[in-house]
């Protein structure tokens, strides 16, 4: 656990040599990027980026220029987690249709030319703010970036996902309920202490799920640290980390994002930013009741029913997600020097969640 307060911006933005256990070799790579992209030209130098808890990101720099590197994580996984396959057929099938995605290039599955599954995409220049409160902007810009964010998940939350190729990349119906599941047995595989409001959580969120309020592409981890802004407007250029994108309730997927306004602020500046605590009116941030009602405007809802226990769900399936990454820590797999800070976080999401479960008739 580090000792003095954690300054997101200062932790996650930028990049860093490549780790040792993440290294590959270089010429290897450049070879078959230059047999397999059309352009690219060697040679390359590789670079991690600090952000990214769940697969290794890589700035790759070649004579061809600028570009991302995606790839699964080395050793002992998850099931199901760090599918880059998925995430490179599903920015490659929102790219096509002009959402805000970097453009991808190849998906490799020849586990011997860096040592994992990876893919390339494009380098997109601009800013990735790792704080809510956006620092550096007046008061005016802050209330545009939310409102660009807005409309960036409500327009994900309405492409035809039929049209664009992705009608078999996951179930519609009983998103919430497989959520559920899914993360209640990974939080299990990764468990290293017992968290009595997981234990009650686990029990009671099956039979409370509410029924399916529609299917779309879901995003499954859609903030604010998940997308690069333009550097000189309030734009937003490319969303990032689709790890866990899938079709399901998009609902669920507004809500998690909605989670910035009750996240329980950490000190050691684990799990994701909060705006619990700050004054949203001086700041220019909207309330979440009035992000809420933009959000229903540009999709077409009267509003969101079973808020409560869309936050509950929402609390939960984080707490589980981190815990995987104290599990990774555990198993030697994680591949962020701060994935120890996330066990500080687990317990007091697994706190709110309850007590939004209680709000949605818990006992």
């Amino acid at each position: 656990m580090p000792d003095a307060p954690m300054d997101r911006q200062e932790a996650f933005s930028g990049t860093k040599q490549v780790a040792e256990a993440l290294a590959f070799d270089e010429a290897r790579l450049a070879a078959w990027l230059e047999k397999n992209v059309e352009g690219f030209k060697g040679p390359l130098t590789a670079k991690q980026f600090k952000g990214g808890q769940s697969n290794p990101t890589y700035m790759i720099e070649a004579a061809s220029g600028k570009y991302v590197l995606r790839r699964k994580p080395p050793g002992k996984l998850l099931p199901s987690a760090h599918a880059v396959d998925r995430e490179f057929r599903v920015i490659s099938a929102l790219h096509g249709v002009g959402f805000p995605v970097a453009k991808p290039y190849v998906l490799c599955e020849d586990d011997s030319v860096v040592g994992t599954m990876f893919y390339l995409m494009d380098c997109v220049e601009g800013r990735v703010y790792w704080t809510p409160d956006l620092p550096d902007c007046d008061r005016a810009e802050r209330g545009a970036i939310y409102d660009a964010m807005n409309e960036t998940i409500a327009r994900l939350h309405t492409v035809d996902y039929e049209a664009v190729g992705l009608g078999d990349f996951g179930k519609p119906a009983g998103y919430v309920s497989r959520q559920i599941k899914r993360w209640s047995q990974q939080y299990r595989a990764s468990e290293t202490q017992e968290i009595a409001e997981m234990e009650r959580l686990i029990d009671w969120l099956p039979g409370a799920t509410p029924p399916d309020t529609g299917a779309s592409i879901v995003h499954g981890d859609f903030r604010l640290d998940n997308m690069i802004l333009a550097r000189d407007e309030p734009k937003v250029l490319a969303v990032l980390d689709w790890e866990l994108a899938t079709l399901g309730d998009p609902v669920g997927d507004f809500t998690y994002h909605l989670m910035q306004w009750h996240m329980p602020p950490s000190r050691f500046g684990s799990g994701t930013g909060s705006l619990v605590g700050l004054d949203l009116d001086a700041l220019g941030i909207p309330t979440m009741e009035a992000y809420v009602a933009r959000y229903c405007e540009r999709t077409g809802r009267d509003g969101i029913p079973d808020i409560d226990f869309y936050f509950a769900y929402n609390f939960f399936r984080l707490a589980a997600i981190l815990q995987g990454i104290v599990g990774r820590v555990r198993d030697g797999t994680a591949t962020n020097e701060n994935a120890a800070a996330m066990a500080s976080q687990v317990t007091p999401l697994a706190e709110t969640a309850w007590r939004f479960a209680e709000r949605a008739g818990a006992r």
